[in-house]
């Protein structure tokens, strides 16, 4: 059985690739072992946007900035995640959380 680093790096390589099903295939591996890994799920967030699948994207940044709530990086993938979850589904509810999302970060930078 990998390793969850093994797993992870694989994820990386099949992104560099763009290869997107495996790469996703990858680091869902990953999180079967760490739940917790944030990286595997902010690489998902983008992932699954990029196969239209984004209430998937936007489940797995929400994880990412739960897990790592002090992170000001995770608000601004985020932030992101919910701009492509509106390009993708014309939700206006994703704009709404995406300007939060954006201004918690920005709050958190002069903190």
């Amino acid at each position: 059985m990998a390793t969850v680093q093994e797993l992870f790096k694989a994820g990386e390589q099949f992104k560099r690739e763009n290869k997107v099903d495996e790469a996703i295939a990858q680091f869902e591996a990953v999180l079967q072992q760490d739940e917790t890994h944030v990286l595997a799920h902010l690489n998902l967030a983008v992932l699954y946007g990029k196969v239209d699948r984004h209430l998937d994207a936007v489940k797995h940044g929400e994880r990412a900035v739960e897990l790592e709530p002090t992170d000001t990086f995770n608000y601004t993938a985020l932030s992101t995640t919910y701009q492509r979850a509106f390009e993708g589904t014309r939700d206006r509810m994703f704009i709404l959380k995406a300007e939060d999302a954006k201004q918690r970060a920005q709050t958190m930078q002069w903190q």
